[in-house]
């Protein structure tokens, strides 16, 4: 759309770029590399016919900004029913929650967070990361998760970015 004035602003997933979510179809990936001054936002879709990250799902880390997880139901009779259950761990201690209800998660910035992995998927649903930085960072945080854990995760699925 970028033949107008403001067409730049108006983005539309392309699903020849190659990038896949594991749980289902991307909607969106923007961040400051696609227009300029864009906080970093990726929605996808999560369906029941997903197989889950393997291992303990995404592993421990931080941001160097703050992030906002929604996790959205898509029954318009109830859009609280998420239609799921999805594990979501929280500090260095590893505090675990069960979220089953359309939600918002307030990750602060430098906050240990995850293993996030959904354990159960009815129906479909929505998730939205929103990193308040105009980049996506990440730094892992093996070292929290018990040895056993550590052991079940393939790192190479996982990198780290804007901790340099």
């Amino acid at each position: 759309m970028a033949e107008t004035k403001y067409g730049k602003y108006f983005v539309t997933w392309d699903p020849a770029s190659g990038r896949k979510h594991p749980l289902g179809p991307f909607v969106s990936i923007m961040d400051d590399t696609v227009v300029r001054g864009s906080h970093f936002y990726m929605v996808h879709w999560v369906l029941p016919s997903a197989t889950s990250a393997a291992g303990i799902g995404h592993p421990p880390h931080i941001h160097k900004d703050a992030e906002l997880l929604f996790h959205i139901g898509t029954n318009p009779d109830n859009p609280l029913d998420l239609g799921a259950e999805v594990e979501l761990f929280m500090g260095p201690e590893l505090e675990r929650h069960v979220i089953t209800k359309s939600s918002v998660v307030y990750i602060p910035p430098n906050f240990i967070h995850c293993p996030w992995k959904p354990l159960k998927t009815e129906k479909p649903w929505i998730f939205i990361e929103v990193n308040q930085g105009l980049r996506h960072t990440e730094k892992l945080y093996p070292q929290v998760l018990p040895t056993e854990l550590r052991e079940k995760v393939d790192w190479s699925r996982w990198k780290e970015e804007g901790f340099d």
